[in-house]
């Protein structure tokens, strides 16, 4: 691989997808210049300084903290071409017509200094043709580098050669965009739509043909084909809506037009309902209407209406029924699930058998031409499409063998290299063994590693071999190199009693014969928080003894994993709430995945945070008072980030919140590499000479100085209607602790007397009848309530 840094990137087209990638880039601390074209009158770089903005203020955001804007300068093509000179990688996001691309490289190649990494974010255009008539140095250093829409969230990256291309520059683009961007980073061949658009169009225009033949609604394909099915919530229409009709339509008839020889073609010809879409200009939310239409009802309440597909007329949607989705709901292994569905007798059972069929069929006949190895075709619909399972792990969960029997059923047959397969023994795609996984490679007709895995630890891949203790609701796994690992696996990863049994007990074998500790799972989220059910049954039996222990054993939990005597890190990814965020704010570090949402948002559900929490922002308010500033600023940061219960909107933000300290966190940009990442760390730390922390004797609190300012602040919300009674109760309660209690002047105490108080006044709140209606309204109906 070249040795190649990049410090500098120019992106030269700023619309949809050029201001989302620059921004993406300034994420991750590269300087960017973002250029475009000069409107025909007014501020040369209006357009570009338009197109941004526009990014900037899209939800989500496409930028981790608006701090990182200061890394983007902006600019036009006529002033500001020259300076891509000093830049080391220029990627081209214009327009998708080849003849505009083409004289934007011939000017690409006038400024560039040789060497220079230049590539194109086409989505289809063939790459090789866009190379025709540059220099032999442009074309070595050229290639494709397909972002998928919006680049900060979907984590797939397409790079596509040309045969001029130099191989060690695909490496490089292959291993930077895993390691710095957090991308799954798939190799493809120059063929129309590459991989994830050819699979991922042909699966909808095969479901939007289907839905004719079956006779099926747009509810009833959204429901069938969604979360249940380990896909997106927004499914097949809601998510043809987002992207916009136009562009799947775009991408189709470019199949269409330049695939004469796939089986299939006829699929990506349009049905009749979607023809008439396109001429209404239904195109999605671009359009205001699509597939579902947002209006509002004569009392004025918002109502989202379906498509009847038949009348084209928007009615509202009908609920949509299946046994087939009933019997799936209490099966929590994806795996398992798809046996269930396979075996459907319902409309669920039926279309998934026609599509999924189909679909084996498709992506078995694209092997050699679009990837010579299966699993970049799944990394690409994992990533591209976020398919929890792609079209050949699916096809190894339902059983190969079973698949090919019942895809003949519905006039469909895998490509002869299935079979053969098949006839030499080999019963899956994939297999795992000793921790690494394997897939089926088709020309030494064996078993390979997964290449660049060895980088990863996939705790699915360890389970089997490497659990050493576990319970109902975690396991302790054993990673090596002296390193436990503590995976949750309850509903949602909430912490109850088997948790803190699991994090203690692991805590204990590595004081014991073990280096350090790692809390991390591959979950959708790392945690939820506290089992906030059991906390209310236990309320409201009145059962105060056993909450009280409860509440002690979550609060000593925290405490071990900040002063044990091995290093204890936490890697928390996507949801990390309540208790899962009191785990990291007492951790040796916490490596964490970019895209985590860190919070205590216990104030939500009438409490304050009670497994150490409220405690660590008194001791970190602390450390933060200086003799020369305003002290009460300090403790009022830290008490409305608890009050307003706010929740970053990426690693970086976490910081920013206070959740995470100076040089004691590190961020990971690819969730693959988070658990081995973590690892690292707690081998770094113990070689380092870890030493187990005292506990803290030294922190100053307020008192009644503080809690002037609280109550008369709470009393003031209240006054003006921004918060109800029970929220002025809780803040005050909240400031209670903070402060210390109502001490008579600023005074130094204990982490243990903090953790007292905290435990008093959260006790004392799950007493309150607005507090217990709180946590009912989140346990029964997954709303929070104010009251």
């Amino acid at each position: 691989m070249i040795n190649k840094k990049i410090n500098k990137v120019a992106v030269l087209g700023s619309g949809i997808m050029g201001s989302r990638i620059a921004c993406h880039f300034a994420n991750i601390g590269v300087e960017v210049l973002l250029l475009d074209i000069v409107p025909k009158e007014g501020d040369k770089n209006s357009i570009v300084a338009m197109a941004l903005q526009n990014a900037i203020k899209t939800n989500p955001s496409p930028v981790y903290s608006k701090k990182v804007l200061n890394k983007i300068t902006i600019g036009n093509f006529d002033d500001d071409m020259p300076k891509i000179a000093g830049y080391d990688w220029i990627i081209e996001v214009v327009i998708e017509n080849l003849d505009i691309k083409k004289k934007v490289f011939e000017q690409v190649e006038q400024f560039r200094k040789p060497g220079t990494l230049v590539t194109s974010n086409t989505s289809g255009i063939p790459i090789h043709l866009m190379a025709e008539g540059r220099s032999d140095d442009f074309k070595a250093n050229f290639c494709g580098s397909h972002f998928f829409n919006p680049p900060r969230y979907l984590h797939l990256l397409e790079v596509i050669p040309t045969p001029h291309t130099k191989p060690e520059l695909v490496d490089f683009l292959m291993h930077y965009g895993d390691k710095f961007l957090g991308k799954t980073t798939v190799l493809c061949k120059d063929t129309p739509a590459f991989i994830a658009n050819r699979v991922g169009v042909y699966a909808i225009m095969a479901l939007l043909h289907l839905v004719e033949k079956m006779d099926l609604t747009v509810e009833e394909v959204d429901k069938f084909t969604g979360p249940a099915l380990g896909r997106p919530k927004s499914a097949t229409f809601r998510t043809t809506d987002v992207v916009g009709l136009d562009t799947m339509i775009k991408v189709a008839k470019g199949l269409y037009d330049n695939c004469p020889d796939d089986k299939a073609r006829a699929l990506f010809k349009l049905p009749a309902y979607v023809e008439k879409m396109a001429e209404k200009n239904w195109l999605g939310d671009k359009t205001k209407q699509g597939f579902y239409k947002k209006t509002k009802s004569a009392e004025g309440k918002t109502e989202i209406l379906a498509l009847d597909l038949k009348t084209l007329i928007y009615r509202p949607q009908q609920k949509v029924k299946s046994s087939t989705l009933d019997l799936t709901k209490p099966i929590e292994n994806l795996k398992d699930r798809m046996k269930v569905f396979v075996a459907g007798k319902d409309k669920a059972g039926e279309l998934f058998r026609a599509a999924s069929f189909g679909l084996f069929e498709y992506v078995s006949d694209r092997i050699p031409e679009i990837s010579d190895e299966l699993y970049r075709i799944d990394d690409a619909m994992r990533a591209g499409f976020k398919w929890d399972l792609g079209p050949f792990e699916l096809w190894d969960a339902i059983g190969v063998k079973e698949a090919i029997e019942g895809m003949k059923a519905y006039g469909h047959n895998a490509a002869p290299w299935v079979q053969e397969m098949l006839d030499a023994g080999h019963t899956s795609f994939y297999k795992v063994e000793d921790g690494v996984k394997k897939y089926y490679d088709i020309p030494s007709k064996g078993y390979k590693a997964v290449p660049g895995a060895e980088e990863f630890i996939i705790l699915d891949n360890l389970r089997a071999h490497k659990t050493i203790w576990k319970n109902s609701g975690a396991s302790i796994i054993d990673l090596g190199d002296g390193i436990l690992n503590v995976e949750f696996h309850s509903k949602m990863n909430t912490i109850g009693g088997d948790t803190l049994q699991a994090i203690n007990k692991a805590i204990d074998l590595a004081e014991k014969e073990y280096r350090g500790v790692v809390i991390g799972n591959d979950g959708a989220n790392f945690s939820a928080g506290a089992n906030v059910g059991m906390i209310f049954m236990m309320a409201v039996e009145q059962e105060w003894e056993e909450l009280n222990m409860a509440i002690r054993a979550f609060q000593n939990t925290s405490m071990r994993i900040r002063y044990s005597s091995i290093p204890v890190v936490v890697a928390p990814h996507n949801l990390a709430l309540g208790g899962g965020c009191e785990f990291s704010l007492h951790a040796d570090h916490v490596q964490l995945h970019a895209e985590t949402y860190m919070g205590l948002v216990e104030f939500g559900v009438g409490l304050i945070p009670g497994g150490g929490g409220t405690k660590e922002f008194a001791l970190r308010a602390s450390d933060e008072f200086k003799d020369d500033q305003i002290v009460q600023n300090v403790l009022k940061d830290r008490f409305l980030t608890i009050g307003m219960a706010k929740v970053s909107t990426s690693a970086v933000e976490a910081f920013e919140l206070g959740y995470l300290q100076k040089d004691k966190y590190s961020i990971s940009m690819n969730r693959s590499r988070l658990i081995a990442d973590a690892k690292a760390k707690a081998i770094e730390l113990a070689e380092a000479g870890y030493t187990q922390p005292v506990r803290r004797k030294d922190i100053r609190v307020l008192g009644k100085q503080g809690l002037g300012i609280v109550y008369a602040g709470a009393n003031t919300m209240y006054s003006g209607h921004y918060i109800s009674e029970h929220d002025k109760k809780i803040s005050e309660k909240l400031g209670y602790v903070l402060c210390g209690g109502d001490l008579s002047a600023p005074t130094e105490v204990t982490e243990q007397y903090l953790l007292e108080l905290e435990r008093e006044v959260f006790l004392s709140l799950c007493g309150e009848r607005k507090t217990l209606e709180r946590i009912q309204s989140i346990v029964t109906k997954g709303k929070p309530l104010r009251n």
